[in-house]
């Protein structure tokens, strides 16, 4: 049974994640011990609210430090929500700009939308090859709780030695809804919230660890 560390940096549903991640099949503990964090097979990086105060709150535990030395090694890190945006170069909000881990270069900006947040159900455009995504039908929506997201994906397909699978979905506009590159996956969507589709999802990232 792989061992799965939520990273706790006082943002997301942790109990929420620790509760599907655990049902997935995984051995789940919730913690900042960057021991742990480090040495887990899998490190889940969840996150609420605005980007600049869960970056705050990241590097509050050094947890940006965490993310790239797992990355670096090759380990895995799946980020859900704001927890996927905070891997991008910078969040703008209300006109404010916070930097990022910058694992990925791009930006997160307020939706072009009507009605925000983007809230409730939603389906995405998976990209052929999909590991994250195997055995999930076409048209499966998943939720989502956003305002804001990455509307342009900007790492060249050079970087890494292969080319990154991202998901997109439409609510105004097009944005980023989930990417598979390397040893980083994340989702812009709630897993845990997205019903049988959302275990499925988590048991395919607990297979590759």
């Amino acid at each position: 049974m792989p061992r799965v560390v939520i990273l706790d940096y006082g943002s997301g549903n942790l109990r929420s994640a620790e509760r599907a991640v655990r049902r997935a099949g995984a051995e789940v503990e919730v913690t900042a011990d960057h021991h742990a964090a480090l040495n887990a097979d899998g490190l889940v990086v969840p996150g609420v609210g605005a980007f600049s105060a869960c970056m705050e709150g990241l590097l509050s535990v050094r947890g940006e430090k965490i993310i790239g030395t797992r990355l670096a090694g090759g380990r895995p890190v799946l980020g859900i929500c704001v927890g996927m945006q905070i891997l991008f170069e910078r969040g703008v909000e209300h006109g404010v700009e916070a930097e990022g881990t910058g694992e990925w270069p791009g930006t997160v900006e307020r939706l072009h939308a009507d009605v925000l947040p983007h809230m409730g159900w939603n389906t995405v455009r998976v990209p052929q090859d999909t590991e994250f995504f195997a055995g999930i039908d076409e048209g499966t929506r998943f939720y989502f709780v956003h305002s804001y997201g990455v509307r342009k994906w900007e790492l060249d397909s050079g970087l890494r030695g292969q080319q990154p699978k991202v998901t997109w979905a439409h609510h105004g506009e097009d944005f980023v809804a989930a990417v598979e590159n390397g040893a980083l996956w994340a989702t812009q969507f709630h897993p845990e919230k997205s019903g049988d589709a959302g275990a499925t999802l988590l048991e395919n990232w607990l297979r590759r660890l």
